[in-house]
């Protein structure tokens, strides 16, 4: 639940107890060890529950309910006492990693808002006493209306009721005792109450999908989730201390250097259908698998620039494992369960290994990009290109006289270090950010062009002689890409043409485009076996690699 940068996120269920109908403890704890489910969070300190966890390895959060915020800010002994009854009592055979301090204060007691820090630093108080502190974190899980702009995600802010009075020392606290901060963000409801049904579903769902872009710092979200946890995030930078100092360095004020924990995020099928809330189950589970997704793993460059240690891995937990009868509210409420409590089946498939894949749009490998983003100008295209060839990116053919200094253009340069960084580093999404300098597209860019107006001739007989990419053959164009691929599949003439055209007629039948070496195609000469032969193989090899 608590990582560092180099980790991914962990994906865990918020196991609710508010009915006649949930099975007891021991049959879910069977359920979660079947499932691979490793992280739960609970509502309370229910013993039964706790006890049930112990020796299973299963990560707990239990939680120190609203009704008693009061006693445990105004007594630290009380705190201690509490801590020593519900928490220290059952660990470290129960693997309880984190206390959550209330739940959604700021809009469900609001009138314990000036309660809550000092609650929550009784409580670690009470941890210190014991010894218990750098095991078990303490945080307050926070409702995303706690935000007043979460769109465009750069804006991100807080209310103005909670920004100075309580955010402050809550973020402050959350850093000294390196805590996340944990949020119960929604994104289906955001696509319910959208007015003008700019949120599609396959942006709430995690589907592929071309994206929004924040147009004032140039990231692109694939999902909605991201771009509410990275509103969290900037919202997080307006309340740190030193922010105004952090954007006129940064022009940002994104706090990277702060876990989140997302404590809540499911998908009610009253309102919903089953199959969306299924795309958005094990959408959330890739992403918060994925260390390399945007929100979760926080940009290098931002990091460099603000001199901090970096932003740790956000996990999730998916409300809830169960439907809850006796939950208050109209019956969407009563409909948020990923198991039907009276039989243990699943209402949907989730698969808590794998999720559903890549976030973002899945094309096929070697077809992404990442470009310059001009919109940020000169002067910070000139300092994330920099930093590429100072961290990883070759950057030696975009020197004066090499073979990709031509066109010499900021936007040019910059789109050849950011790319050759991203190709480096798997094509991860984080990888292409350059604090918004950066961009990924599916199509090639033209900055990564060269155009050298070669004979398809003489091109050919290079080919021939140094087994290069036979592709080649058939374009008049260099590629500043390392993007290309680096490896080819060609004909072997000692077969003989017999054998080579029946294994041509099979790649042209099963997949090949083979429409360049037809009569009058681009790549029809040389009309011999073998050459028509190593296109068709190439082409079936590089779309099957």
């Amino acid at each position: 639940m608590y990582a560092n940068v180099t980790e991914a996120g962990e994906v865990g269920v918020c196991w609710g107890t508010i009915g006649d109908n949930i099975p007891d403890p021991g049959k879910v704890v069977q359920l979660l060890k079947q499932n691979s489910i490793t992280m739960v969070r609970i509502y309370n300190t229910d013993s039964r529950i706790i006890n049930a966890l112990s020796n299973t390895g299963i990560k707990l959060m239990v939680a120190l309910p609203n009704e008693l915020l009061a006693d445990a800010a105004s007594s630290p002994s009380y705190a201690l006492q509490w801590v020593q009854d519900n928490v220290a009592k059952y660990y470290p055979s129960t693997h309880i990693n984190g206390i959550a301090v209330g739940n959604e204060v700021f809009d469900s007691a609001s009138n314990l808002n000036q309660q809550l820090v000092p609650a929550m630093t009784n409580v670690y108080a009470a941890l210190q006493t014991l010894g218990l502190d750098r095991a078990i974190k303490v945080s307050t899980p926070v409702a995303f209306s706690a935000l007043k702009v979460s769109w465009r995600p750069s804006q991100g802010e807080f209310r103005d009721d909670i920004a100075q009075s309580v955010m402050v020392d809550l973020v402050a606290f959350l850093r000294e005792t390196d805590a996340p901060f944990m949020i119960n963000v929604y994104p289906y409801r955001a696509y319910l109450d959208d007015p003008n049904h700019s949120i599609s579903v396959e942006w709430w769902t995690f589907q592929p999908n071309a994206g929004h872009v924040d147009d004032l710092t140039g990231r692109i979200y694939y999902s909605l989730y991201d771009a509410q946890m990275d509103a969290l995030r900037y919202a997080i930078g307006k309340v740190s201390p030193g922010s105004s100092l952090r954007a006129s360095l940064a022009k940002s004020t994104r706090a990277d250097d702060i876990i989140l924990t997302c404590t809540e995020c499911g998908c009610s099928r009253w309102n919903i259908p089953p199959h969306q809330c299924r795309d958005f189950a094990n959408g959330l589970i890739s992403y918060t698998l994925d260390a390399s997704t945007s929100a979760a793993r926080p940009n290098y460059m931002a990091s460099r620039l603000l001199g901090s240690a970096g932003g740790g891995a956000t996990s999730a937990y998916i409300f809830a494992l169960f439907d809850e009868n006796s939950k208050p509210g109209d019956e969407s409420e009563r409909k948020f369960g990923l198991f039907d409590p009276s039989n243990m089946q699943p209402f949907y498939d989730v698969d808590f290994v794998h999720g559903s894949g890549p976030v973002a749009p899945t094309p096929p490998a070697a077809s992404s990009w990442c470009v310059a983003n001009t919109a940020i100008g000169d002067e910070r295209l000139q300092e994330a290109l920099d930093w590429a060839c100072g961290h990883g990116a070759d950057c030696s053919a975009i020197q004066p006289g090499a073979r990709c200094f031509i066109p010499d253009t900021k936007e040019a340069h910059a789109t050849y270090a950011f790319n050759d960084y991203y190709q480096r580093n798997g094509r991860a999404s984080s990888a292409c950010d350059f604090n918004g300098a950066g961009s990924i597209v599916y199509q090639q860019p033209s900055e990564l062009l060269i155009h050298v107006h070669r004979s398809i001739t003489s091109t050919y007989a290079s080919c021939s002689k140094l087994i290069i990419n036979p592709l080649s053959c058939c374009d008049d164009t260099d590629i500043c890409d390392p993007n290309q691929p680096e490896s080819w599949c060609v004909a072997r003439a000692d077969v003989g043409d017999a054998l080579l055209q029946v294994e041509l007629d099979w790649a042209c039948g099963h997949g090949a485009d083979c429409s360049a070496i037809q009569p009058g195609g681009p790549c029809f000469d040389p009309d011999t076996t073998v050459s028509h032969a190593s296109y068709a193989f190439n082409d079936y090899y590089q779309r099957n690699s």
